[in-house]
């Protein structure tokens, strides 16, 4: 399964349309978003789509935020990191501000550790282990999402024209 991966959107809702067009293109099966989603827009613009995210350090979680993601039926991230498996490979979702991920980082135990925060992409290997970091969707000199086909082991980056 192809996996779509974005972060740092900080509610730019037009900027995750395009990248999800470009997932749609690709043929995604699975969205990821690492943090710094940005409000219900964005989480508008993922509605009806197999996804996970995490909360960022400069979302905005209040009441009414988890009740419409309980209304559209998302998923609400309920631990640190966010951990999910797909085609047989172990996947930790952060935001990348967590003292768990530091703590992740120094031992890790998964095949592919996905965040954000940076605004940078990034896609290095420690050990075993993967660590992708998507880049973002605003402040940032490219504005860049990615996409993972764990079976092949294969990431791939896609500036989005245009923003």
């Amino acid at each position: 399964m192809l996996v779509g991966i974005l972060s740092d959107s900080h509610g730019r809702f037009v900027a995750v349309r395009e990248a999800l067009q470009i997932f749609d293109r690709m043929g995604v099966g699975h969205i990821i978003h690492c943090g710094d989603v940005g409000g219900t827009e964005v989480f508008d613009e993922l509605v009806g789509r197999p996804c996970t995210f995490v909360w960022g350090n400069t979302d905005d979680v209040d009441a009414g935020v988890i009740q419409f993601l309980q209304t559209v039926g998302i998923p609400i991230p309920t631990k640190i990191p966010t951990t999910l498996e797909l085609d047989g490979k172990s996947l930790a979702v952060f935001h990348g501000h967590e003292p768990e991920f530091a703590a992740t980082l120094r031992n890790p135990r998964f095949d592919y550790i996905l965040h954000g925060h940076t605004h940078e992409p990034c896609d290095e290997r420690q050990g075993p282990t993967r660590i992708i970091n998507p880049g973002a969707l605003h402040r940032a000199r490219r504005k860049t999402v990615a996409t993972l086909d764990a079976a092949a082991d294969e990431v791939i980056f896609h500036e989005l024209p245009g923003l």
